[in-house]
């Protein structure tokens, strides 16, 4: 069974609160999927995360870059998981059909978009029907994150 995460970034978007989370799994030494709505999506993020932050490098790669089994961190709008990685980040309201084979699963979750709430409260009670550890994280007024559930 996996440890399941939901991320409800509520102070921070997409765009910043990302590359923290990857920033901890790499300085952990875990390999990373992050699956992303679309190509586009994943071709936009993939030039933040090499710009994002001037004095901190956080290896990762696409479909553009290839050799996706020595990148660290994998970004990919596919069910994949060519690095082997033990973490997977869902992000945009994406959905994984299999989580099996990680260890963790983070879901990150727009606090702004009463839908995706509303899709997330659904996934969370499946996780925990199918005997996975779930925990909700939200941000404190500081933008840390708080483990509450």
């Amino acid at each position: 069974m996996a440890d399941i995460r939901f991320y409800h970034m509520q102070k921070q978007n997409l765009d910043q609160a990302l590359p923290l989370i990857l920033e901890k799994a790499y300085q952990a030494d875990h390999k990373v999927v992050v699956r992303m709505e679309n190509a586009k999506e994943v071709e936009r993020m993939n030039a933040l995360l090499w710009t994002y932050k001037p004095d901190v490098f956080l290896p990762h790669g696409s479909k553009k870059e290839g050799h996706a089994a020595l990148q660290p961190i994998w970004l990919t709008d596919k069910e994949e998981n060519p690095n082997n990685a033990n973490v997977l980040v869902l992000t945009q309201g994406v959905q994984a059909e299999q989580i099996d084979g990680f260890s963790l699963c983070c879901e990150m979750l727009d606090g702004h978009n009463e839908g995706a709430v509303s899709a997330a409260r659904k996934r969370w009670k499946a996780y925990q029907e199918a005997g996975h550890d779930v925990t909700y994280w939200h941000q404190s007024e500081t933008g840390k994150w708080e483990k509450k559930a």
